[in-house]
């Protein structure tokens, strides 16, 4: 039987008394093997009684003409097809990430580079494994090991996050039969965990040292521009008639007053601002769940934002540039000399998101509109901020004094 295979097409096939083969029309010689059983199997027809098993029916119909595709270039290069599917066998986990895995998730991932990374460097352990030979056991040991050394469950939670739609796309593209990791489950955390945000003395202790770190750059410069003065040097632009003395300040006051997540603030364009109708878009592709949203921009946020405006170069693209006008990626150096100037302990540049939603709760915004705010896919994100409204809680048990009042 010869048709043109597709999802559709493959849903209606049936098992029979005996097993049949669909043949592609679009890639020569492939073809799925239908058993009695009702399980399928992709395969590469090379000569009459020669095939190579591309994988099981469950991958993508694209994903196998892919694979297929592939396979013919390599044996039309002379490549023993035994040695392709020897290797398909025997391939790593490395040499999976390297040069399959790698060019595929920097299309599709938009923080590839991070991913990549962890993989590189947190999953160690799976390196030199063969594919199939990656257990649930393997890994839990692995887990119990890292939990052992004082790591957290929410990172071990993650590095499952990361491991699983590796091997997943392994068993799309016919390197292994199914997913060891598909039916391990994660930890469990404590949702309703402490939220770090800053409190009043702490803000207040932040941007006066703020204010003492630009009185400072703008004094650096002006002891600079007059040493340059004196021996006929260009000078530099002048700060003082700036509102900022560079990008540190106002990033944070953004932030601050916004909630947005570091990486979607370092990709933000001047485009992303609307002054005049006062709204901030975070698009899809720059955010972490591909979804844009709008954040209204209150009153001191939209200041922030004409002032650094006014100050910067009209045609500059990114609003906090990176040198020669790349993305800016790193401040943690002297985001973290701002910390210990102010003597604020244990607190994270993604605690100002923390900060942003913690005070719309307290102050009596419902939960709804502080996911849509903060771009929550889960709707459990949002929840960790609901006991900060107590006062409803409060209300709520008030209501059985008031009933037990009028039983009396």
């Amino acid at each position: 039987m010869r048709a043109l295979l597709s999802k559709s097409l493959i849903n209606t096939l049936e098992p029979r008394a005996t097993p049949y083969e669909v043949r592609d029309k679009r890639v020569k010689n492939l073809l799925l093997r239908v058993q009695k059983t009702g399980s399928m199997t992709y395969y590469l027809e090379i000569r009459q009684g020669r095939r190579l098993r591309i994988g099981p029916g469950s991958i993508d119909v694209d994903d196998a003409r892919k694979i297929a595709i592939r396979h013919l270039a390599e044996i039309s290069k002379g490549k023993d097809p035994a040695q392709i599917q020897n290797e398909a066998k025997g391939l790593t986990f490395l040499r999976f990430v390297d040069e399959e895995y790698a060019s595929w998730v920097k299309v599709h991932l938009r923080t590839h580079e991070k991913l990549l990374q962890r993989l590189r460097t947190n999953c160690r352990r799976f390196h030199n494994k063969l594919l199939h030979e990656i257990t649930p056991l393997e890994y839990e040991k692995w887990r119990t090991a890292r939990l052992t050394a004082g790591c957290q469950r929410a990172t071990v939670n993650r590095d499952l996050d990361d491991l699983r739609p590796v091997l997943s796309r392994a068993v799309q593209w016919g390197f292994i039969e199914k997913n060891p990791l598909a039916s391990v489950k994660k930890m469990k955390l404590d949702r309703n965990g402490i939220v770090r945000f800053l409190n009043e003395d702490e803000e207040k202790r932040l941007f006066e040292a703020f204010d003492a770190r630009e009185e400072r750059i703008r004094a650096e410069r002006q002891r600079a521009n007059d040493w340059r003065a004196q021996r006929g040097y260009a000078l530099m632009p002048s700060l003082s008639n700036h509102t900022y003395a560079d990008h540190l300040k106002p990033m944070v006051l953004v932030s601050l007053h916004t909630g947005i997540r570091q990486g979607e603030l370092f990709d933000l364009e001047w485009p992303d601002i609307d002054l005049d109708r006062r709204i901030l878009t975070v698009r899809g592709e720059r955010s972490k769940n591909l979804q844009t949203r709008h954040i209204p921009l209150n009153a001191t946020c939209h200041q922030v934002l004409r002032d650094w405006r006014n100050q910067c170069c009209d045609d500059a693209s990114r609003i906090f540039p990176g040198k020669d006008g790349g993305r800016l990626d790193n401040v943690n150096s002297a985001w973290r000399g701002m910390l210990k100037k102010s003597a604020i302990a244990a607190f994270r540049w993604h605690d100002l998101r923390h900060t942003f939603a913690s005070r719309l709760v307290m102050r009596g915004v419902d939960l709804a509109t502080v996911r849509d705010l903060m771009g929550h896919g889960d709707f459990k994100m949002t929840l960790r901020y609901a006991h900060l409204a107590p006062e409803h809680k409060a209300a709520a048990v008030a209501k059985l004094v008031e009933a037990m009042d009028l039983v009396a």
